[in-house]
C-alpha cells in the first residue's frame, strides 16, 4: 500500500484570542483592542495550516470534541478546509477544550489560559488507525493530554502505546510538545521517544527535557541539544526551533540549520500558532521528499506568515506566497 497524507491526533481546541496593549501584573487592568475565535491545538493547527499551504495529500483528523457549539464549529471548519473528520469523535462528558490567548500587541508574545475539556478524555484506544493509509501519524501535544500523558505501572504512557500501535501499522510517527509549567516533564515525554520517528520541540522544551539552559539565538547549543535528545531514543530526527531559527539532527548523521525570517516588527501581529505553522511547513517538505535545509526553509516561511495575524492560522499563506516572504525579507544569520 502506497501511503500518502497525514493523520493528526491530540488536542482539538477553540482559541479565544484577545489582543491586549500590555500583559498586566496581578490585580491590574489592560485593554482588549481586538478579539476573535480561531483553531487551536497541535493537530487542528497543523492540518488547517497544511490546507492553507496547499497540501495536495489527504488530511485526516482524530480526537474528541464536545457536543456543543465549539465542537460543531470545529467540525464545520474542518469540512470547509477539506479535512477528513471521520475519526473526530463527539462526547457529552466534557465541553470542547478552549484556550483564552492573550497576545500583546507591541511584542506578539502570548500567554495561554487553558480548559482541558474533552482532550483530557482521549485515550490510546480512541484513535482509529486501521483504515488510514496516511504516511505520517502526528500526535500533539504531549504534556497537554491528561489521559494519554498518564504513566502506568509498566512505565508506559497512553501516548507511548498509541505511538507504538501507529508504528506497527506502518506510519512514520511525529510528536510535538507544549511548554507547560506543571508535572514532571521528563516522566511524561521520555516513554514516547523510542516510539517517535520525528520530534518537534522548542528551546524551552528541549531545555526542560535535558535539564539545561538553552538560548534561542545559539544555533550550536540548539544543535547539541537536538543531538542529545536524539540519543534519548528518537528514531529518525529531532527538530529544535526558536524565534531565531531552527536546527535538525538526524540518526543517519545528517544535520541542518536555518534562520527565521527578518520580519519587521510592524508586520508581527501575534505569535500564537507559529510553532505549529513551522511544523506544517517542515512536514510538507518531508512529504515532498525535500532535503533537511529545504524543509526548515519551508517551516521558517510558513511560521513567518503565521506571525502576520493574531490568530493561529489566519496569516498562513500558500507555500508559494510563504516562500516569497523569505525572498522579500531574508533570513536571520543563524550560525
Amino acid at each position: 500500500m502506497k501511503r500518502s497524507g497525514i493523520l493528526a491526533a491530540g488536542n482539538w481546541i477553540v482559541d479565544h484570542v484577545k489582543l491586549v496593549d500590555a500583559f498586566p501584573d496581578e490585580d491590574a487592568l489592560v485593554f482588549i483592542s481586538e478579539q476573535s475565535s480561531a483553531n487551536g491545538g497541535g493537530p487542528y493547527n497543523l492540518l488547517k495550516d497544511l490546507a492553507k499551504l496547499g497540501a495536495e495529500f489527504p488530511l485526516q483528523a482524530a480526537g474528541i470534541v464536545g457536543d456543543d457549539a465549539d465542537g460543531r464549529w470545529i467540525l464545520e471548519d474542518c469540512r470547509e478546509h477539506g479535512i477528513d473528520i471521520s475519526r473526530l469523535k463527539s462526547s457529552e462528558l466534557a465541553p470542547t477544550s478552549y484556550t483564552d490567548v492573550m497576545s500583546v500587541e507591541a511584542t506578539g508574545r502570548r500567554t495561554f489560559f487553558h480548559q482541558a475539556g474533552t482532550n483530557a478524555l482521549l485515550d490510546d484506544g480512541d484513535v482509529e488507525l486501521a483504515e488510514s493509509s496516511a504516511e505520517f501519524f502526528y500526535l500533539g501535544y504531549l504534556l497537554l493530554l491528561e489521559t494519554l500523558d498518564r504513566r502506568g505501572s509498566d512505565g508506559k504512557t497512553g501516548a507511548s502505546r498509541l505511538l507504538r500501535r501507529a508504528s506497527e501499522a506502518g506510519f512514520h510517527t511525529v510528536v510535538d510538545l507544549v511548554s507547560v509549567h506543571m508535572g514532571n516533564f521528563s516522566q511524561v515525554v521520555l516513554p514516547s521517544l523510542p516510539e517517535t520517528d520525528t520530534l518537534f520541540l522548542n528551546e524551552l522544551e528541549a531545555g526542560a527535557l535535558l535539564d539545561r539552559s538553552l538560548r534561542e539565538d545559539d544555533s550550536a547549543g540548539l544543535m547539541a541539544a537536538a543531538a542529545a535528545v536524539l540519543e534519548l531514543g528518537v528514531r529518525c530526527r529531532v527538530i529544535v526551533h526558536s524565534a531565531c531559527g531552527a536546527v535538525v539532527v538526524a540518526s543517519d548523521g545528517k544535520s541542518a540549520k536555518h534562520g527565521s525570517l527578518r520580519l519587521p516588527s510592524s508586520e508581527v501581529k501575534g505569535a500564537a500558532g507559529a510553532g505549529d505553522a513551522f511544523a506544517a511547513g517542515v512536514l510538507l517538505g518531508l512529504h515532498q521528499g525535500r532535503n533537511l535545509e529545504e524543509c526548515l526553509s519551508f517551516g521558517a516561511c510558513s511560521a513567518a506568515g503565521c506571525l502576520t495575524h493574531p490568530t493561529t492560522s489566519g496569516g498562513v499563506k500558500t507555500l508559494e506566497l510563504s516562500l516569497e516572504l523569505g525572498k522579500e525579507f531574508g533570513f536571520r544569520d543563524f550560525t
